[in-house]
C-alpha cells in the first residue's frame, strides 16, 4: 500500500508543476514573443517500498523538464518604427548581454540616450558589425525585409539574425531571452523576414490553457483522493492486527 501512496505522490508533486506553467501560459498571453510550454514526463523505475526479488521496481511520473513550443506567433500591427517581428520559426534577433550573446523574438526595441538600439530593458541589439547605432536627427529609418537598416538612403547596419537548427539547445532566461546552453553554433538565417511596424504576439491559446487548469485540477483532486484512501486502508489494516494479535 505504501508502492501506491508513492507513486501517487509522485503523480501530485508533477501536477503542481504543470498548473504552475500552465498558470504562466496564461499570465504571458499577451506578452511579445511568449511561447507557450509544457511540463515533459516520464517514468522512474525505483525501489519498492517492499521488494522481493520476484517483483519489479515500482514506476515513479518523473519531471523531464519543461518543452516550448517554438511555432510563430501572430503579427500586430504597431506602428512604431523601432518595433520588429521575424516571420521565420526558429529564428532570433541576437542580443549582446553581460552573459554573452542572447536571442529573443520580442522585437519592441528603442534606443539609449547614446542612440543606440536596444531591447525594454536596455540590452543592446547586435548587427552584423556590433551594436547598433542610429541617429534622430539623420530622419526616420527604414529596414528591408532582410534586416537591412537605412536612414536618409544610406545603410547604417543590419539586423542581426541567429537560426538553431535544433531548438532544445536554448535555455530561457529572463526579459523574454533564450541563451544556448551547447556548444551547437547558430546558422543563417535564410529564407527569414524582418516585419517593421509589427510586433510578434504569444502563441498561447488561452482557450486551451484554461481548459488544461480545470484538467489539472480535476486530476490532482483524483491524485490526493488516492492517497487518502491507501493512507485509509493501512489504517484499517493496522487496526485489525492490532485486534487479531
Amino acid at each position: 500500500m505504501e508502492n501506491a501512496a508513492y507513486i501517487g505522490l509522485s503523480r501530485q508533486m508533477t501536477l503542481r508543476r504543470e498548473l504552475d506553467i500552465a498558470a504562466n501560459n496564461i499570465a504571458n498571453a499577451d506578452t511579445t514573443g511568449f511561447k507557450v510550454e509544457q511540463l515533459l514526463l516520464g517514468a522512474e523505475v525505483g525501489n519498492r517500498a517492499r521488494n522481493d526479488a520476484i517483483r519489479p521496481g515500482a514506476s515513479f511520473v518523473l519531471d523531464n523538464g519543461v518543452g516550448r513550443d517554438f511555432s510563430q506567433g501572430s503579427l500586430e500591427q504597431t506602428g512604431r518604427a523601432l518595433d520588429f517581428a521575424i516571420e521565420g520559426e526558429g529564428v532570433f534577433f541576437r542580443i549582446e548581454d553581460a552573459g554573452g550573446e542572447a536571442y529573443t523574438r520580442d522585437g519592441a526595441f528603442t534606443l539609449s540616450p547614446e542612440g543606440v538600439l536596444v531591447t525594454k530593458a536596455g540590452r543592446p541589439v547586435l548587427g552584423d558589425g556590433g551594436p547598433i547605432t542610429i541617429d534622430p536627427a539623420q530622419g526616420a529609418i527604414t529596414v528591408s525585409d532582410d534586416g537591412t537598416i537605412s536612414q536618409a538612403g544610406i545603410v547604417i547596419g543590419t539586423l542581426g539574425l541567429a537560426r538553431f537548427e535544433d531548438l532544445g539547445v536554448l535555455s530561457k532566461d529572463g526579459d523574454g531571452l533564450y541563451r544556448n546552453a551547447s556548444n551547437a553554433a547558430p546558422i543563417e538565417a535564410a529564407g527569414a523576414q524582418v516585419r517593421q511596424g509589427l510586433l510578434e504576439g504569444s502563441n498561447v491559446n488561452p482557450l486551451i490553457e484554461i481548459t488544461n487548469l480545470i484538467e489539472i485540477s480535476r486530476a490532482y483532486e483524483r491524485a490526493t483522493k488516492m492517497v487518502e484512501n491507501v493512507q485509509e486502508l493501512s489504517r484499517r489494516s493496522v487496526e485489525r492486527l492490532g485486534r487479531s494479535s
